[in-house]
């Protein structure tokens, strides 16, 4: 297989890197079709919240349980050859389920089973994508390759499920399907043709023995807890996905219960919060942030939180202020989000990434069904608005604590000096 450093990578990275970008771009909005038209089917076939709440579950389950264990095979296999294999397999699973579709066999199960498998394929691939971009953009691009990033996730958010509603009236849903594995298969092509750069591992680079898996695992944790400022950022990231998870899922009963207002109202805090991100993602990728990068994450967080507690006080005859909260906590999220993944990506070293990437993110998610069942009887009881307003104002003062703890605030600073890690011998409480 042909190989390249990040050096001869970065010398001229931005064809190569675009290219990649455009086909991921594609499977991006590829995977927004299908979950439109598979949650559309299973609304229309059985009308059940259950099965509904069933399949959101075990989309997250992977990324929740496996992510971890995901990331340190990340760190030991060619990124590259993992990122095609997963889109691969994502696309094999599609190609199945459409095939299950047109001969009129599928069943709720089967869907099940293929989410499960797409879920599977993106707990690979995302720490994948995410530890090569380090490697291939140069480290001052980074946070304003992260703003492109959020601005098309915020574009597939608002244009996919509108075009998965105009195909389904034009065609079959396997039909959407199979436009799925026509995106996926644009994802792995330049992921054939360009060379990507692999991290040196730091035992290899010392003449040492390769570890063992077991090995790198446990490293992936023991580097996170003896990183203050690391440690810091995931605590933040979990405590402030378990406060907002639930204001999207709320937002249904907050337009109809406290505004008294409609579907259309619903559909416009959606598109206010997704125009949010995408000018957010716009104006990081042309400015790319303060020097300072956790500067940036910072005032983000604090943005995030006054656009959430906006939206929270927002009286019943004033709905527009709370449109105006959710256009805020949209622009905000990008401008949070992409400094602190380039963040990530520059201090981070590039063997620990895909277990770094992965521990963080399985954390973060793993708050998502433990939120929703909180705050559901938690808003019963005290109020919907409640939960915006508590929320918002715990994102806000956690994101000013934030410039008072020197281990965060010097998180960019002192990666350098963290300590290097021998390898160990593993235990059986890094499975716990």
């Amino acid at each position: 297989m042909f190989s390249v450093t990040p050096e001869e990578f970065q010398s001229n990275w931005k064809p190569k890197f675009f290219v990649i970008f455009a086909g991921q771009a594609l499977s991006l909005f590829g995977s927004g079709l299908v979950q439109f038209a598979l949650v559309w089917y299973l609304t229309q076939q059985t009308g059940s919240a259950t099965i509904l709440a069933t399949a959101t579950l075990v989309a997250m389950l992977p990324q929740i349980f496996l992510g971890p264990f995901v990331g340190a095979l990340v760190d030991r296999w060619n990124r590259r050859l993992m990122m095609i294999a997963a889109d691969g397999a994502i696309a094999l699973a599609t190609l199945v389920l459409a095939g299950l579709f047109w001969a009129g066999w599928v069943q709720v199960w089967h869907i099940y089973v293929i989410l499960l498998i797409r879920s599977l394929g993106g707990t690979f691939h995302w720490p994948a994508m995410s530890a090569s971009t380090a490697l291939m953009v140069p480290k001052e691009h980074l946070a304003r390759v992260a703003g492109m990033q959020q601005t098309l996730h915020g574009l597939v958010s608002m244009v996919a499920p509108p075009t998965g509603a105009v195909l389904l009236g034009l065609m079959t849903t396997q039909g959407v399907l199979a436009i799925d594995v026509v995106t996926a298969v644009f994802a792995i092509l330049p992921l054939v043709w360009i060379a990507i750069p692999q991290p040196v591992r730091l035992q290899e680079e010392q003449g040492g023995q390769r570890t063992s898996y077991w090995q790198d695992l446990k490293e992936g944790f023991t580097y996170v807890a003896a990183w203050p400022g690391l440690l810091g950022i995931l605590v933040m990231a979990v405590l402030i996905n378990f406060l907002l998870t639930p204001t999207s899922s709320l937002m249904p009963l907050l337009v109809t219960k406290h505004f008294g207002l409609g579907a259309l109202e619903l559909g416009l805090t959606d598109t206010l919060w997704g125009v949010g991100m995408i000018a957010g993602g716009a104006l990081l990728g042309v400015w790319g942030g303060f020097r300072r990068r956790i500067v940036t994450t910072l005032l983000g967080i604090i943005g995030i939180g006054i656009g959430i507690v906006m939206t929270g006080l927002a009286p019943a005859n004033l709905f527009w202020l709370a449109l105006v909260g959710m256009a805020v906590a949209g622009l905000m999220g990008p401008i949070a989000n992409g400094p602190l993944h380039a963040i990530l990506q520059a201090t981070v070293r590039p063997e620990m990434q895909g277990r770094v990437m992965s521990l963080i993110n399985s954390a973060a998610i793993a708050m998502t069904p433990l939120s929703l069942a909180v705050a559901g009887p938690v808003s019963d009881a005290v109020g919907i608005r409640t939960w915006y307003v508590f929320g918002g104002v715990f994102c806000l003062l956690m994101g000013v604590a934030a410039f008072f703890v020197p281990a965060i605030m010097n998180v960019e600073n002192n990666h350098s000096s963290t300590p290097t890690l021998e390898p160990s011998v593993p235990t059986a409480s890094v499975l716990d």
